[in-house]
């Protein structure tokens, strides 16, 4: 092929590439113009500039037909496994959410531990040639993730301060914040204690990074009290065990808690507000089908699979 005067290979135009492609494969200017939705005009006009361009006759041209010539046809060699990868990846891309593609999923490890492995369970046997990634952040780290790009969609708490006009927001499930407890250790079960009077006793919660530590602050702060926590900790199932050895009254989702094992719920007189589980995506940028599907299977009935 021709190169220009630096001995560098000259800009690849597509676009003709691609109408070389189809009237090779056709031998038929008029055949390719229709496949190519544009003018028979058009098509012979790009077969002349590239073959200007390559400085090569590609086609023999008679009224009764069209050939390759030999250039035409080791040309052809080369273009046609091109085209051919390029259209496979147009239609990875594109198509079907059973061809193999991936979807990003961000989570804190509390919400896929709990609630979202049954979906990606489900998921995988719908979809088994979708790649499924999954990046464990807490719920304002997932956030952050979502608006870099980092992830396709995030499953997250819902007041979630990261969260911004830019993310569509889809409600997948209400929860409750429950405390809970070793009854023998903190025999408060029989009555509905006040705030005030939980402050007494050692409270056992996620980190401050949480949205579950920041929604816990605020209810004490709405009461005019300060919460000073005796454990913080990264990881809710630890919060669970140290609660049942009685180190302290443990706050966390009630999706968590799936028995009570050694365990007790203590009532609050102030009424606790539901918080909610939201599936969330950047509006700005197209969601793959592949996320389409996962947001509807999280989202149809909001409810838990079986």
């Amino acid at each position: 092929m021709a190169s220009d005067q630096n001995g560098d290979h000259m800009d690849i135009n597509y676009e003709l590439y691609k109408v070389f492609y189809h009237v090779a494969k056709s031998l038929s200017f008029s055949d390719a113009a229709g496949e190519l939705f544009i003018s028979q005009s058009a098509v012979s006009q790009s077969i002349k500039t590239l073959e200007k361009r390559l400085n090569q006759t590609l086609f023999i041209r008679s009224t009764k037909r069209v050939a390759l010539t030999k250039e035409g046809e080791l040309l052809l060699k080369h273009v046609e496994p091109a085209i051919d990868l390029i259209i496979r990846g147009e239609n990875q891309l594109c198509a079907d959410p059973k061809s193999g593609v991936q979807i990003r999923i961000g989570a804190s490890d509390t919400i896929c531990r709990y609630y979202l492995v049954p979906y990606l369970n489900n998921f995988h046997k719908q979809y088994p040639n979708i790649h499924i990634k999954v990046t464990n952040g807490t719920s304002l780290q997932c956030a952050t993730l979502l608006e870099r790009n980092e992830v396709d969609v995030i499953v997250t708490n819902s007041p979630n301060p990261n969260l911004n006009d830019m993310m569509e927001m889809l409600p997948v499930k209400e929860f409750k914040d429950i405390f809970i407890a070793n009854p023998e250790a903190f025999p408060l079960t029989d009555r509905s204690i006040s705030l005030q009077e939980l402050q007494k006793y050692p409270i056992l919660m996620l980190d401050k990074r949480s949205t579950t530590s920041m929604f816990l602050h605020n209810l004490f702060l709405e009461n005019s009290l300060d919460l000073v926590p005796s454990v913080e900790l990264s990881s809710n199932d630890l919060l669970i065990d140290l609660a049942k050895i009685g180190l302290g009254i443990a706050f966390l989702p009630d999706f968590c808690v799936k028995e009570l094992d050694q365990l007790a719920v203590i009532h609050t007189d102030q009424k606790i507000p539901s918080r909610m589980l939201v599936a969330s995506y950047n509006k700005d940028i197209p969601l793959s089908d592949a996320g389409k599907y996962f947001i509807d299977s999280l989202t149809a009935g909001r409810n838990t699979p079986a």
